[in-house]
């Protein structure tokens, strides 16, 4: 019986840390911060990663330039391009 009201404490307990998790995550929202890691690329350099790829640059060359994996520049151009 006891290691059953241990086990509703903390199933209670549980959904109280989930509750003030999507509140502060609601809060910051509201801040304008997102959640995660920043992106590696920020629309700037999208933008001329979309320019150098219109004026016929290779996508090694352009994540060399970026300073960026070629997986990460093909990501944010498939991004911007949707």
């Amino acid at each position: 019986m006891l290691a059953g009201l241990f086990a509703s404490l903390a199933e209670y307990e549980r959904e109280l840390i989930a509750e003030r998790a999507r509140v502060a995550r609601q809060a910051a929202a509201a801040r304008g911060k997102l959640p995660g890691r920043p992106r590696k690329l920020p629309a700037d350099k999208v933008a001329l990663a979309l320019r150098m790829r219109a004026a016929g640059e290779s996508a090694p060359t352009i994540a060399a330039a970026l300073g960026v994996s070629r997986a990460t520049l093909y990501r944010a151009l498939e991004r911007a391009s949707a």
